[in-house]
């Protein structure tokens, strides 16, 4: 339930943020996020938020996951910063 609500937020905050994932954030085996790539995730290892992520514009993410069958993998992806008012 938990991997199917994690899926679902990131999907929705992708789909929000535009397409495609600009450039790694140094690791070389991070597959960049497209728009309806599949994901099995079974469970979140890591979450590195975009570097601007606290001024409110959209920068690269980073996350590191488990899948079902217990291979490690790495995805960066687009995500809008904070926007909240201080």
């Amino acid at each position: 339930m938990k991997v199917s609500i994690a899926v679902a937020a990131l999907s929705a905050a992708l789909a929000s943020c535009g397409a495609l994932a600009g450039s790694s954030t140094g690791e070389t085996d991070a597959k960049p996020y497209s728009y309806g790539m599949p994901l099995d995730i079974a469970k979140v290892i890591s979450i590195t938020p975009a570097s601007n992520a606290a001024r409110c514009q959209v920068g690269t993410a980073h996350m590191v996951y488990v899948d079902h069958q217990g291979q490690e993998h790495a995805v960066d992806y687009r995500e809008m910063g904070n926007c909240s008012q201080q």
